[in-house]
């Protein structure tokens, strides 16, 4: 009997695996690979779309790479599946792609056989030592070693394909030249080092943000938070960066006209502004100004809707007590998770009915980007310069 049970049992088993498994079929346009390997999760964000961007460009299919992750006691990267953040249909109602996982185990062996693995790069990349390796040396390194090893993946040969293609394939025709050099069917798989994009994210991809969907778990989590802890009402959202690396950062906006995400308020030319250490790192008193400011114009346009809270998400520190401290007289009070988890703290940010973000980080440049695509309004703490806004204001009032 009981062996009818098992059984029983593994044909369910098997069965329930072939419903939600995705078959897929090969691309014979080929494939796009590659090593998220710069940054954490913003930067990597930013790369993801230009990424996007070329392999739809270039008519191959994306394979979806795990988002790299460092974590406190742990010598190397740990890879977090992308479907576990995001939502793949998503991504597919745009162009071709297929997680990394789903590749390797159904895929590979057909496509990208050990033994005709090929590591693209742009120049040869030394060794940790300094010295020449000839090659990508696509392995060698955090998070290199640990993103390939981790599919089993070896490269048998490096492919230097600079200096006269670019990753820039929106304009003259270079998506035409990749494919004449690269095609294929000699070429299944463009396997890079790095993402084959720029960051910050150019302003031409910056609208394919709109195919980023959160998986259910993390929408789950973001709602559950806002109906079980915040206030029954409206809320904005704010993202403060304050640690100490980030102090060290912002030292350098004397020598540089952008940094990191700066371009998403600035433009791409600082044809919007200048970059400044208000900007940059706000002070406190900056601040709550501008949550002040913020909650005035929101009663403003929506008579009979008052914020009743804010959110926070900070790389350091929250600055609850504070907040909650300087915002008492307007009742309203602060809130952050319980726990470090800057995923639902994003899908928050995202739902905000107001969001203040920092201009030059990349982690709200991704809030800004979704609340763009959905229609929601945000700014940025810092700018435009406070001077300006009072000149503007007395100039209008003449």
């Amino acid at each position: 009997m009981s062996s009818v049970v098992n059984i029983i049992y593994f044909l369910i088993f098997n069965t329930l695996i072939a419903i939600n498994a995705e078959n897929y079929e090969i691309d014979v346009n080929g494939y796009v690979a590659y090593c998220p390997c710069m940054g954490r999760f913003g930067n990597q964000a930013d790369h993801f779309l230009g990424a996007l961007s070329f392999s739809h460009a270039l008519n191959r299919t994306l394979i979806l790479p795990p988002w790299v992750e460092y974590r406190k006691g742990e010598s190397k990267s740990v890879q977090v599946p992308f479907k576990t953040y995001f939502k793949v249909k998503s991504l597919q109602e745009f162009t071709k792609v297929i997680p990394m996982e789903d590749f390797m185990d159904q895929l590979s062996d057909k496509v990208w056989p050990t033994g005709h693995r090929i590591s693209f790069c742009y120049s040869e990349r030394r060794k940790l030592d300094g010295t020449s390796s000839g090659s990508c040396n696509a392995k060698d390194g955090n998070p290199f070693f640990s993103f390939w090893d981790g599919f089993g993946i070896d490269f048998d040969k490096s492919e230097f394909f600079g200096p006269l293609l670019t990753y820039d394939v929106i304009h003259r025709g270079m998506d035409v030249i990749w494919n004449e050099k690269y095609s294929p069917d000699k070429y299944p798989v463009l396997a890079f080092t790095g993402a084959p994009a720029a960051f910050p994210v150019q302003a031409e991809n910056v609208h394919l943000h709109k195919y980023l969907k959160w998986s259910p778990e993390i929408d789950s989590k973001a709602d559950k938070f806002i109906k079980n802890f915040l206030p029954k009402g409206s809320f904005i959202g704010i993202h403060l960066r304050n640690g100490i690396d980030w102090i060290r950062a912002c030292d350098h906006i004397k020598d540089v006209k952008q940094l990191f995400a700066s371009a998403q308020c600035l433009g791409y030319n600082n044809e919007k502004g200048a970059l400044s250490m208000d900007i940059c790192l706000p002070s406190q008193e900056q601040l709550i100004r501008k949550i002040k400011r913020v909650v005035k114009k929101f009663k403003e346009i929506h008579k009979n809707n008052e914020i009743k809270s804010i959110y926070v998400a900070s790389d350091n520190n929250h600055m609850i007590e504070y907040l909650n401290e300087h915002l008492r007289r307007m009742k309203i009070k602060a809130f952050r998770l319980p726990e470090n988890n800057p995923h639902v703290d994003l899908a928050i940010l995202g739902r905000a009915n107001y969001f203040i973000g920092n201009c030059v980080s990349s982690f709200s440049a991704f809030v800004k980007r979704e609340r763009d695509a959905r229609g929601f309004p945000s700014e940025f703490f810092g700018y435009p310069n406070e001077k300006a806004q009072k000149s503007s204001a007395r100039h209008e009032e003449l």
